[in-house]
């Protein structure tokens, strides 16, 4: 390809924050069926959201699954096999008729689907920058707040106009119709050209096997940190709308208040990405969590249609900043060789927290009938990951490699 022209990196950028956005919005879209579900199925909101926790385990191993696969076969077939399975399971979950439906059809078809998006688009991007890796991930990541901004309003307008089922055939045709022509646009990277295309040289780093990097301390502080990052805003993102209804908000009302969310998200993704570039992953990562763990705590104190709006912009912001992070300090450490396989497992333990912040969160409103204790136990759970944040150290590097040259963008 011609320097000339436009690097086509930023092609499988845009495709892959497309690709993401519909992934991520799919998922967080339980978020706005749980009311709809509960009134009309009479199913408790701790018990839909089981069908939350089982959605980010089947991610998470639909995460180091793809990943793996996207090493050996590339991105573009995992993310049209992913396109496939996310509309089926979309379209089969608007025929549930008992709880166990959802948990099969929503709670682990979309949720192993929505793995093969963000893991291995992200690998794929690593190995196409040197300069601007940051920014690029940030991109990406982005994505998944573009389609919780999009699709949230979107599933609830549909949910309103008919009603959930319908709502849930819209997003399963919507899938196929955008994410598999999209998945068409990713390619993998010859060997080196973003070093070469954006000016950077590629450093020489220690080769890992996947079996090294999940024996690693460094993979075991990341994907922990990763972990209980994911728990501490989990239930406060999944439970939004629920929490800003039972505070008097409307409806429709509460479900642009997740899409604030999503678009302030975007901009803390990009924004954390450049900073990273700029001043390293680690410090970035520690101010986000500060941040996040902080906002947490705000929702004890929001009532009102304006407070949920200022608490969501600054919220996702925060939550929205951290995620791009740890693909970089993945692939800082590990390199590309088996990123696929090593930021899926990262990604893996981090869905647990996901899961169980979601599932938690039903839970502790249907034991204590308020949410305050979903708030105090999550920023506090947000400052746990601050502290084993502290623990990442600098990257290994093949022999005869300077220090400096580790975080070489």
């Amino acid at each position: 390809m011609s320097q000339r022209g436009l690097f086509y990196g930023w092609v499988v950028v845009f495709a892959a924050a497309a690709v993401v956005a519909f992934g991520q919005g799919s998922l967080f879209s339980l978020g706005v069926f749980l009311k709809p579900l509960e009134e009309s199925m009479h199913w408790s909101r701790s018990a839909v959201s089981v069908t939350a926790l089982i959605n980010w385990i089947a991610m998470g191993v639909g995460s180091f699954f793809w990943g793996a696969l996207s090493d050996r076969l590339g991105s573009r077939f995992v993310t049209i096999s992913g396109g496939l399975l996310l509309g089926l399971a979309l379209v089969l979950s608007s025929h549930a008729t008992a709880l166990w439906h959802l948990h099969v059809t929503f709670g682990f078809g979309v949720g192993f689907a929505a793995g093969a998006f963000l893991t291995p688009l992200s690998a794929t991007a690593t190995k196409w920058f040197t300069t601007n890796r940051g920014l690029a991930l940030g991109m990406i990541s982005a994505g998944g707040g573009a389609g919780m901004l999009l699709l949230s309003p979107l599933t609830r307008w549909v949910t309103s106009l008919y009603d959930w089922r319908v709502a849930m055939i819209v997003l399963g045709d919507l899938a196929w119709l955008v994410v598999i022509p999209v998945a068409l646009l990713v390619k993998n990277a010859p060997a080196d050209m973003g070093a070469v295309a954006l000016g950077g040289a590629a450093t020489r780093q220690r080769d890992f096997s996947t079996r090294e990097v999940l024996r690693a301390p460094q993979f075991w502080a990341i994907a922990l940190t990763h972990f209980a990052c994911c728990a501490a805003h989990a239930g406060p993102i999944f439970h939004m709308v629920t929490h800003a209804i039972d505070q008097g908000v409307a409806t429709m009302v509460a479900a642009t208040v997740l899409g604030v969310s999503g678009l302030a998200s975007m901009g803390g993704r990009i924004a954390c990405g450049m900073i990273a570039d700029r001043f390293g992953a680690k410090p970035t990562l520690l101010a986000g969590l500060a941040l996040q763990a902080v906002m947490v705590f705000s929702y004890l104190f929001t009532h009102d249609t304006w407070s949920f709006y200022a608490a969501a912009v600054l919220f996702g912001i925060s939550y929205g900043g951290v995620m791009p992070l740890y693909a970089l300090v993945t692939r800082e450490y590990f390199g590309e060789r088996v990123m696929g396989s090593a930021y899926g497992a990262v990604f893996l333990i981090s869905t647990l927290g996901m899961g169980l912040g979601s599932w938690a969160g039903g839970f502790i409103h249907d034991a204590y009938g308020t949410y305050a204790w979903l708030f105090i136990s999550s920023a506090a759970i947000g400052l746990m990951a601050m502290v084993l944040a502290l623990t990442f150290r600098a990257p290994r590097l093949a022999a005869g490699v300077r220090p400096v040259d580790a975080y070489a963008r």
